[in-house]
């Protein structure tokens, strides 16, 4: 087995980051485990390539990094999607992300209601979600069932749904951090805009479960409105929780501070172990094969309303291509 399977001790952390990377790390003292995202050109690609208002763009971003930090833990071929319907001037944001480390990603909203936003300074992510629902998706493919989790969005970001996903559905002590910029570097026809992404998961994970349970006691015969008993947190997570919170934005950001080296500033009093990062790329799966499959899942009658001047065209929302058939070159209509 090697030093990378194992986890290599950080003493002397590493001076440069590496963009478009998931790092695993561990502190045993404390029972915790994590992992730190960083996105260059990944988010980059994605988020200018929709052109979408800035809120929106950082929105998403959000969303893409939360999803690889989730869907980065899978154990097994598959793919981890997230998906937001709610009712805000953004209904909808999709990220998909693919075993071990492509990503996808799109929005749907409402332009002038985005807009009306931004004039009134009410753009903050929980205003433009509004309210709905997340569901987060695990799929192992065709052959196996779907595991779905959903939480409700009720005005909050998606750090605070994704605190309690894990406190409902995983019961696993849980915080996120999640940061979004803009960065301008000079080019030849003068500044131009590149997106930054990152963030850091952390989890308490002792080996008594005991432990990670903060549980509210039934009152029993107590009177009506006696307040639950809560449990006491274990110190442990307490530390860890604390010094996630010490995280500001450019440290999730900044391209000269290695994720090791935040792992490092964060954990190096009580040890931090790092692990094997995983690279990640903005890539998306449509194809002409996939798209003609779909078009022959619908009726002939369906297939015939699409046809605008002799011709079906079909542009996939994640990454704009368009792909272009002939009505006869879909053969094999479904019944």
């Amino acid at each position: 087995m090697s030093n990378t399977d194992l986890g290599i001790p950080v003493r002397q952390p590493a001076e440069t980051g590496l963009d478009d990377a998931i790092l695993p790390f561990a502190v045993k003292a404390l029972d915790l485990r994590g992992r730190i995202v960083r996105l260059g050109a990944a988010a980059d690609r994605i988020l200018i390539g929709h052109d979408y208002p800035t809120p929106v763009a950082k929105l998403l971003g959000e969303a893409i990094v939360l999803t690889v930090m989730l869907g980065s833990a899978l154990k097994f071929e598959g793919r981890f999607i997230l998906q937001t319907q709610s009712d805000g001037p953004v209904r909808m944001l999709v990220v998909d992300f693919t075993v071990p480390g492509t990503v996808r990603a799109c929005a749907r909203f409402d332009g002038q209601r985005v807009a009306d936003a931004i004039a009134k300074g009410e753009a903050a992510p929980g205003q433009l979600l509004g309210r709905g629902h997340l569901a987060m998706t695990i799929d192992r493919g065709p052959e196996m069932s779907r595991y779905q989790g959903l939480v409700p969005l009720e005005g909050g970001d998606l750090e605070q749904a994704a605190h309690e996903y894990f406190a409902r559905s995983e019961q696993i002590p849980t915080r996120v951090r999640l940061a979004v910029a803009e960065e301008f570097r000079a080019g030849e026809n003068g500044p131009r805009r590149h997106w930054r992404a990152g963030g850091i998961l952390l989890q308490f994970l002792p080996n008594s479960p005991e432990r990670a349970r903060r549980a509210d006691l039934d009152p029993g015969d107590a009177p009506p409105g006696t307040a639950p008993h809560v449990l006491p947190e274990d110190e442990a997570w307490v530390e860890g929780r604390s010094l996630v919170a010490t995280v500001d934005d450019i440290e999730l950001l900044d391209p000269s501070l290695s994720s090791e080296r935040l792992a490092y500033r964060l954990f190096h009093e009580r040890g931090v172990r790092v692990f094997r990062a995983t690279r990640v790329a903005a890539q998306c799966s449509c194809s002409r094969e996939g798209v003609e499959n779909m078009l022959l899942s619908f009726t002939q009658q369906d297939r015939e309303d699409m046809v605008e001047d002799g011709r079906i065209t079909v542009t996939c929302e994640f990454c704009s291509s368009t792909y272009v058939f002939a009505p006869n070159e879909i053969v094999g209509a479904a019944s």
